[in-house]
């Protein structure tokens, strides 16, 4: 209980506590990294390739501004008071929010080198599956949110929301796969397809894990 009171405290700081605050812009910062992917992606199903590539810099700016705040938090938590254990937790934490951030970056990657337009049924795909990315991302956010204000059931409420979205995210992904096996596209476009499918799945993965930490702290804490 000591531990988990760790955390807590951790949690628990003044909003002007160092920390706390980078803590909120990273989570800040990567929901609006996968929210400009997103737009990215109605750009490219739109066949505006200047709003895509437009989008698709704001996803790249994004990450970096993640990958600052990543890198202050973890030098902050390594000088910090806290009991190796709970450092190495909120470590991992840390860096499994910049993990969502690069790999909205790498698919977006991905997006920026997909000129032509693909059939019909892989753009559906491609368009639910980011549609499951900024709703899993929002939960996420308002998990963290919830937790914040020691709203613990709604953090877990909302982190359980995390785990059925990410459910649906691999289930999207077979239905992307078939998608990309039928069209018989090109070998470029079929791989840039294909690795676009596994990078938005592995993007809810990463959201889950994020999740399944609040959720653990959330339940340690009742």
């Amino acid at each position: 209980m000591k531990e988990v009171r760790n955390i807590l405290g951790w949690f628990g700081m003044a909003e002007e506590q160092t920390i706390l605050r980078d803590a909120k812009d990273h989570v800040e910062e990567t929901f609006n990294t996968v929210l400009s992917y997103a737009e990215a992606v109605r750009a490219y199903l739109a066949g505006d390739l200047s709003a895509k590539t437009a989008a698709i810099e704001k996803v790249r700016q994004g990450e970096q501004k993640a990958d600052v705040l990543k890198n202050k938090m973890i030098n902050q938590l390594m000088d910090s008071l806290l009991l190796p254990p709970d450092r190495e937790d909120l470590i991992h934490f840390v860096k499994t929010l910049d993990k969502i951030a690069d790999w909205t970056n790498g698919a977006a990657t991905l997006l920026g080198f997909l000129e032509q337009g693909l059939p019909e049924s892989i753009l559906k795909n491609i368009a639910a599956a980011s549609e499951l990315m900024c709703g899993s991302i929002a939960k996420l956010k308002a998990a963290i949110a919830a937790f914040l204000k020691n709203d613990l059931k709604q953090a877990y409420k909302d982190c359980e929301e995390v785990s059925r979205l990410e459910h649906d995210a691999d289930e999207q992904k077979k239905k992307s796969v078939e998608s990309i096996i039928r069209a018989k596209l090109d070998p470029n476009y079929l791989l840039l397809s294909y690795q676009l499918s596994e990078y938005m799945e592995s993007i809810t993965d990463q959201i889950q894990d994020a999740a399944d930490f609040i959720k653990l702290v959330a339940i340690k804490s009742r």
